[in-house]
Formats: structure tokens, sequence, C-alpha cells
């Protein structure tokens, strides 16, 4: 079984759009894990124009399935990530000014960085996850960093998925083998749906789990929250 992690960044989004605490963060955390939500994905970001960093410690003690906390790695990150302790940090290469994760990790370029940080998190008991492309030399780097998963960028997936998917989802597919001969777990994320989410299930083998935000906030507009998270449970199995 695939595990679904929901990213509520938007959730908190719109909270912060109206300075108050509606809707209640942890409220919907603790209601996405009832309704069958097998993690909670939040990103930080250095404007915290969705989730604060002051949120974290109140979500790591309400979760009881899985905290996965993503960022980019500067000092105040790592700080905060060892104070909260979730059971997993998923590191992205983000400029500080990033509208959205669009790229995985040079982990040949930046392997002295990232061994670094990776060591950090590792001695404080946190899984470690980078953000990758699916390309052989980046899994290596990952693998040679220490990092225990993968998370794969699949943002070329979505976009070509209604063109040809079988093309599209192949470097996946690909990868996925490497990555498991390498010893890294695998996860993924960004812009997988509804329509695309259960044909990447299917083709990569080794999957471990999903995180899944802002396509699942837009369909819970339609569907209500309780019953998107049952689709999109139901495309993972």
């Amino acid at each position: 079984m695939v595990r679904l992690s929901v990213n509520i960044n938007k959730i908190a989004l719109i909270r912060n759009s109206r300075g108050a605490n509606m809707p209640d963060i942890l409220k919907v955390a603790g209601d996405i894990e009832e309704f069958g939500g097998q993690g909670i994905t939040v990103h930080p970001r250095p404007d915290e124009r969705h989730i604060r960093f002051d949120d974290l410690s109140p979500l790591k003690a309400l979760v009881k399935t899985e905290f996965n906390i993503e960022g980019f790695p500067s000092k105040h990150f790592i700080d905060d990530v060892c104070r909260v302790l979730p059971h997993q940090v998923t590191l992205v290469p983000d400029a500080p000014d990033a509208l959205t994760s669009n790229a995985g990790w040079n982990t040949v370029d930046k392997y002295e960085q990232l061994k670094e940080v990776v060591e950090v998190f590792k001695s404080n008991g946190i899984r470690t996850s980078l953000f990758v492309d699916p390309i052989s030399e980046m899994l290596e780097g990952a693998a040679k960093a220490g990092a225990d998963r993968i998370e794969f960028y699949t943002g070329p997936y979505a976009h070509y998925y209604h063109i040809n998917r079988e093309k599209a989802v192949q470097p996946f597919k690909k990868a996925a083998e490497i990555a498991h001969q390498l010893g890294l777990g695998i996860n993924a994320g960004h812009d997988l749906n509804l329509d695309n989410l259960a044909y990447f299930k299917q083709e990569v083998n080794h999957l471990q789990e999903v995180s899944i935000g802002h396509a699942l906030v837009c369909d819970a507009l339609y569907f209500g929250l309780k019953n998107t998270i049952q689709l999109y449970l139901r495309e993972l199995s």
C-alpha cells in the first residue's frame, strides 16, 4: 500500500488570508487522519505565506500517523526541524522566493552541503528524503550523501500525462529501479491528481508514499474533504 500524505499548505494559505484561525489547521490535520489520510506534510517557506514555523510544534504533537516537513535547508529551517523532530524531513532546492518546487536537487554539485545536512537530521533520528529528478546520477548522489529516501519531482510526468502517458512515466519507472537497487526508499509528489495518480502508482515499482496538496484541496472544494481523501486512497489501492 502506498501511503497518502496530505500537504496542508493551501489550507494554511486560506487561513492566513483573513488573519484569523479559520480554517483551524490543527482541526483540519486531525480530520484528514480521521478520514483516512496516512500522513501530514507541510512546507514552511521563509515568508511564511502559508504554513508558519510556529505551526510545526502543535502539528507534531497532534499528528498520529506521520509528520513530514519539507523545505530548503537554511539554518533557520534546520534548527526548527531538529527542535520539532518530525518523522521525516524532505529537502528541496527551492530559492527563497520560489512560488512552488519546480526541480530536484543536483546531488552531485551540492553533495558536500547535502551530506552535512543529512548527517545532522539523521543524528536526530529524522528520516531524510531528497527531492530529485529521475536521473541516475542524481539518485547515486542522494545515496552517497546518506539520504534514506528520495522524492521524485513528478511535475514533468503530470505535464505530459495526457500527451503520452507511457513516455511520461518511463523515466520514473527506470529511476525507481535504480533507487531501489541503491537502497533508497521512494516517495513522489508534485501535480499528482485523480487523473494521473493510479497510473503512476501502477507503473512505478517500490513506491512508498505520495505527497499531494494543491490538487487534493482543489478537489475538496467540489467533493468535500472526507470524500476527496477516500477518492485518492481508492486510486492508490
